[in-house]
C-alpha cells in the first residue's frame, strides 16, 4: 500500500535547509566588533565627570579658582577656622590620627615621654643661638670672643650629651618593645630633636613632667 511507504523526498535531507540552519547558528554565536577599543576605567570616569581644567597660570587666577571652590562650598570661614582649630589641638593632644607619619606609634610616644621626663643641656640650643646672634652685634672683640668660645663649649657639651641620651633611650626603647624593629640612628635622632627644642614649643605637648617615672 502507498501510503505505508515513506517519501522518498523526505529520506534524503535537503542540503539547503541543512546550510541554513548551519548559517542561522553561526549568526547567533557571531559578535560583531564595535570597530573601536574598549575604553578604560579612568577614561570612563574622566568623560563622565568632565574635562580636567588646566593649572593656574598665575597667582591671581590661582586666588579666583579658589574663591569659586569655596562659593561652590557651604562651608563658612568660621567652619573651617574651627576645623583647623580642632586638627591643631588633637595634634597637640597626641592624637595618632592628627600626627606627622614620623610621630606616630607607641615607639614614638614612649621615646618622646622619656625626652619629656629629663632635663637636657640639649634644651638650651635656641637660646645659645639668640646669644650667639646677639654676641656678634656687640662692637667689643672680647664679648664676642668670651661668648664664642662659651658657646662652643656648650655645643661640644650637647654633643656629647646627645649621643650618649641617644644610646640611652634607644637601649629602654628595645626593652619596652622586643618585638619591634627599632633602628638606632633614628630613634637616636628623633630623641636629639626633641630634647634640642624648647619644652614649651614641642610638638605634641608633653604628656610628663621633669622628674616623672615612665
Amino acid at each position: 500500500m502507498r501510503f505505508l511507504r515513506r517519501n522518498s523526498t523526505t529520506d534524503t535531507e535537503d542540503p539547503t535547509i541543512e546550510g541554513a540552519e548551519v548559517i542561522d547558528a553561526a549568526d547567533k554565536a557571531f559578535t560583531p566588533g564595535k570597530g573601536r577599543a574598549t575604553p578604560k576605567r579612568r577614561e570612563a570616569e574622566a568623560k563622565r565627570r568632565g574635562p580636567v581644567a588646566p593649572p593656574p597660570r598665575s597667582t591671581r587666577e590661582a586666588i579666583k579658582r579658589n574663591k569659586e571652590i569655596r562659593k561652590a562650598n557651604p562651608t563658612t570661614k568660621e567652619d573651617r577656622r574651627s576645623a583647623a582649630k580642632e586638627r591643631r589641638d588633637r595634634m597637640m593632644a597626641g592624637d595618632d590620627k592628627y600626627l606627622l607619619p614620623r610621630d606616630r606609634g607607641p615607639v614614638k610616644a614612649y621615646v618622646r615621654d622619656v625626652v619629656d621626663s629629663r632635663r637636657n643641656l640639649l634644651g638650651l640650643f635656641m637660646p645659645l643661638a639668640i646669644l650667639v646672634f646677639v654676641a656678634l652685634l656687640v662692637p667689643y672683640p672680647k664679648v664676642q670672643q668670651y661668648a664664642t668660645l662659651l658657646c662652643t663649649a656648650m655645643l661640644l657639651l650637647m654633643l656629647v650629651e646627645g649621643i650618649m641620651s641617644g644610646r640611652r633611650i634607644t637601649k629602654m626603647t628595645r626593652e619596652k618593645f622586643p618585638k619591634e624593629t627599632i633602628a638606632g640612628r633614628s630613634i637616636g635622632f628623633y630623641s636629639f630633636i626633641r630634647a634640642s627644642q624648647i619644652r614649651k614649643l614641642r610638638v605634641p605637648k608633653p604628656r610628663v613632667g621633669p622628674g616623672d617615672a615612665i
